[in-house]
């Protein structure tokens, strides 16, 4: 690839030459950090804990020592999320056809409401397919109704609506008093019913809910049409359509279903190196503190997920690339973030994105880090976000003079929706992955079929750290790069930066 014309410039007049002396990040850092924040008494550093309590008293300690600063509002450390957990405690569901009440063979019904306690006696229910046609529009009136969505996508679906989530939020904005999410092959009712069992967070500020969710399988609505007189089959072949418009079951239901709600504060932690140039703009470094805590019943023999790999080891390389900057002044505002919740859909990024504490049009750059641990020493450097930002030749750049090899492939953009960097893309903020454990997507979906989100996912002998040192290594350079107004201006003009 060739080195564009500005950087080749830099180059020439010695703005960007050897990376400036440091010492490098060594397997051993990081492992003391992933053994303490991965041990069995941060109990897996779920949001709302205990170990949430210890994960941010020892990230502050460390970051405090490394030389950052409080970078939250009121110079504190911490910004509060607002969560709230549900799951299920009991139901009573009864489905009544011409005012007579049917008999349901099966079980295969799992329900939620969005409070303690929902009550409500004659709901009709009806069938709306997908949710919604080629053109995104709800298929139905589904306005105070129970509607039954089918929970695989089809191929007439927009890019937007395909995930069930999206789906969801349609049906609610549409009125929808339930949404039954009807499993299937893409997501068959056992994993459903493990996510609903877990409690599922959600952040109060996006938390879009019908008064009652949930998940039935599909031999249970077999069971439920064919008692209402109706053929299942022929309406799942009619959902085929991109103009189904939906069908009701000739059915009301009674539901009286007690849910277990609760509402808590989290926190994201924010350490700051106040830049030397104010409206320079800033660089951003983020990775999630969080994981799954104790995640396994009482009679397990291992009931603690770790999160060792993920993300124990991003929060080990952000600890120690904030110790090599964080005693340096630098043109820019840098900015470490922690956040909450990840794993219940990127909350905390969410939440920094919607509430950031710095205007997000003067940031030049976020760079997050998550799930390092898996590439060995000399890996290639990928990029998740590859072509949807003007930073590719800059990252490529600053890793060349590491004698870091390039992945120039976008195959590590099947990725992108699922870290937190996506939070801020979705708002038109330059955020990137940049690491060796996306290079070989042969071993991350290794990782990701075996001890992902599970109590594996704990510290080991071989618990891979070379690629990860290394690519700390690289994410100290890239925050130099970035933090340096001589070596990085903005190929566009951005508003707010002053520059």
């Amino acid at each position: 690839m060739r080195v564009p014309r500005h950087l080749m410039f830099l180059l020439a007049v010695g703005l960007i030459g050897a990376p400036v002396s440091a010492k490098p990040v060594t397997e051993g850092e990081l492992r003391k950090h992933i053994e303490i924040l991965a041990s069995d008494a941060f109990e897996g550093r779920a949001p709302g804990t205990e170990g949430e309590r210890k994960t941010l008293a020892y990230l502050e300690k460390q970051w405090a020592k490394a030389g950052l600063k409080p970078g939250a509002r009121d110079a504190s450390w911490y910004q509060p999320v607002e969560l709230v957990r549900r799951g299920p405690k009991q139901a009573n569901v009864q489905f009544f056809a011409k005012g007579e009440k049917i008999r349901v063979v099966g079980e295969d019904i799992l329900l939620v409401g969005r409070e303690a306690q929902y009550n409500v006696n004659g709901m009709p229910a009806l069938f709306v397919g997908h949710g919604v046609n080629a053109q995104g529009a709800v298929v139905a009136d589904v306005k105070g109704k129970l509607a039954f969505v089918l929970a695989d996508d089809a191929d007439f679906l927009p890019a937007e609506l395909k995930p069930g989530r999206s789906r969801r939020n349609a049906l609610v904005e549409a009125g929808a008093a339930g949404v039954v999410f009807i499993s299937g092959e893409q997501f068959d009712f056992p994993v459903y019913r493990r996510a609903i069992l877990s409690r599922p967070i959600t952040w109060v500020g996006r938390d879009q809910r019908a008064d009652v969710e949930g998940v039935v399988s599909p031999q249970y609505m077999v069971a439920l049409v064919t008692a209402a007189g109706g053929d299942w089959d022929k309406l799942r072949v009619a959902a085929r359509s991109p103009d189904y418009a939906g069908q009701s079951f000739g059915l009301t239901a009674n539901l009286d279903i007690e849910s277990d709600v609760e509402r808590f504060s989290s926190n994201n932690i924010i350490g700051k190196i106040a830049g030397r140039k104010p409206g320079s703009g800033a660089v951003v470094f983020m990775g999630h503190w969080d994981h799954f805590g104790i995640c396994r019943p009482d009679d397990a023999k291992d009931r603690i997920c770790n999160g060792a790999v993920d993300n124990a080891s991003g929060m080990a390389v952000l600890t120690e690339v904030a110790k090599r900057l964080g005693k340096a002044r630098f043109d820019r505002d840098i900015y470490f973030v922690g956040t909450t919740a990840e794993e219940f859909g990127l909350i905390g990024a969410r939440a920094f994105a919607a509430d950031p504490v710095v205007p997000l049009d003067t940031i030049k750059v976020v760079l997050n880090i998550d799930t390092v641990a898996i590439a060995p020493k000399g890996a290639k450097v990928a990029i998740i976000g590859r072509g949807k930002t003007d930073l590719d030749d800059d990252i490529e750049l600053v890793a060349r003079k590491l004698r870091r090899k390039i992945e120039p492939s976008t195959d590590a953009n099947a990725f992108i929706q699922r870290q937190d960097g996506w939070a801020l893309t979705e708002k038109k903020v330059p955020a990137l992955m940049v690491g060796g454990s996306f290079a070989d997507l042969g071993k991350l979906e290794a990782f990701l079929r075996s001890d992902y989100h599970g109590p594996g996912d704990e510290v080991v002998e071989t618990l891979q750290l070379g690629g990860a040192a290394e690519d700390a290594d690289l994410h100290v350079e890239l925050g130099r790069y970035f933090a340096d107004t001589r070596k990085y201006k903005p190929k566009k003009a951005q508003m707010g930066t002053g520059e």
